[in-house]
């Protein structure tokens, strides 16, 4: 999620110390590893799907399918992961799976076929003028309007289709997304199932597939460096392992409990709501409970939750975004989150199991594609 690099320094001395240890952490467990494979086949007929993509969603881990419908997935972290499958011509299937132990696990797919028509979409798509300012409707929701996403590309958004009506823009792909984003250093496929948005709230079902992109320069991979660092501080990710080894105050977060919603997506409590500063002090001691074996939680908390990181100021980008009018005094940045389905398991990398288990709002839902480097990544020591 992107920064400003002069916050970042700002405030970096005192996040590298934990982050250090948060890293040594975390690699203590993740070096546990484990193997998964299985087996891909059409629902109806039962035969084989080769060339079926299987990946750890969010992660840089994945493959496809051999000519028999297998597939294997090596040196996967214990720890919590959906595990998505995906292939063209059917709906994408998924299962969120907690891994305890270094093991092999076996998890088998049957897809079914999918009625989405593939041609007249990219057709329709290239010469309709409508299309293309959807497209940037899309992109600037799905994308991000943080500095990060200016660059941040769709390179075949050919396959994308829209549909604007009654308060709600869909949108839809016929193949995987492939973005480019040159702030972070990588090339991801994005597999799109639904996107929808609303007035209220912006929803979209699908998963990325990472790559790292090679580095021109020392000097550049330098920047990406500083910029994934960048965009991990003051993350959901960050707050969560600051949560975990007990030192999300030391780490800038404070935490509140919220007893009302009002007002628009970027300003949940905005001004003009009679309940905007009702807000008490959340102790982050009491978020997380013991879950079913060691290293899981589980992530509870009543009504909304406001996080605020003290490490940095909001972006201008986000004041245009969240329409309000002050420029004078940024706030620090400020986020709420409630949870969808009740308590969320958590696991040691700050992982929920269920990854869409909570909504956000303000500015964790400001920053969007272009700003969320892959789950292995760690800020390097």
């Amino acid at each position: 999620m992107i920064k400003e690099m002069t916050a970042f320094r700002r405030f970096g001395t005192l996040l590298l110390l934990f982050l250090i240890a948060g890293v040594q952490l975390v690699q203590g467990q993740s070096n546990v590893r484990a193997l998964i494979s299985g087996h891909v086949v059409d629902a109806e007929t039962k035969q084989a799907l080769p060339g079926a993509h299987v990946f750890i969603a969010g992660s840089m881990i994945g493959t496809v399918t051999d000519l028999r419908g297998n597939y294997e997935l090596q040196n996967v972290p214990i720890g919590a992961h959906r595990l998505y499958v995906s292939m063209l011509g059917f709906e994408p299937d998924f299962r969120d799976i907690m891994l305890r132990t270094a093991k092999d696990y076996s998890f088998d797919f049957e897809l079914k076929e999918s009625v989405l028509d593939v041609g007249e979409i990219v057709v329709e798509a290239e010469r309709d003028e409508n299309w293309k300012k959807r497209l940037e409707k899309f992109t600037k929701m799905f994308i991000g309007e943080t500095p990060n996403s200016l660059e941040t590309s769709i390179l075949n958004p050919e396959v994308l289709d829209f549909e604007d009506k009654r308060g709600s823009f869909t949108a839809v792909a016929s193949a995987p997304l492939i973005i480019e984003n040159r702030a972070l250093g990588y090339r991801v496929q994005y597999f799109l199932k639904d996107f929808e948005s609303t007035p209220s709230r912006v929803k979209y079902d699908g998963e990325g597939l990472y790559e790292e992109m090679d580095a021109e320069s020392e000097e550049q991979a330098r920047k990406w460096e500083e910029k994934r660092r960048a965009a991990f501080i003051g993350s959901f990710r960050h707050f969560m392992l600051a949560v975990i080894a007990g030192r999300s105050e030391a780490q800038g977060f404070k935490t509140y409990t919220r007893p009302s919603v009002g007002g628009n997506a970027g300003d949940t409590f905005n001004r003009g709501s009679a309940m905007a500063d009702q807000r008490f002090p959340l102790d982050p001691k009491t978020l997380l409970k013991p879950g079913e074996a060691a290293n899981e939680y589980l992530l509870s908390f009543d009504g909304h939750m406001e996080i605020v990181f003290m490490g940095e100021k909001e972006e201008e980008s986000y004041l245009d975004w969240s329409m309000r009018p002050e420029r004078s005094n940024p706030r620090f940045q400020t986020s709420w989150t409630f949870l969808e389905h009740g308590p969320a398991v958590v696991d040691y990398k700050g992982d929920t199991l269920d990854p869409y288990g909570l909504v956000f709002m303000g500015y964790w839902a400001f920053e969007r594609v272009a700003d969320d480097p892959p789950k292995e990544y760690r800020p390097k020591q």
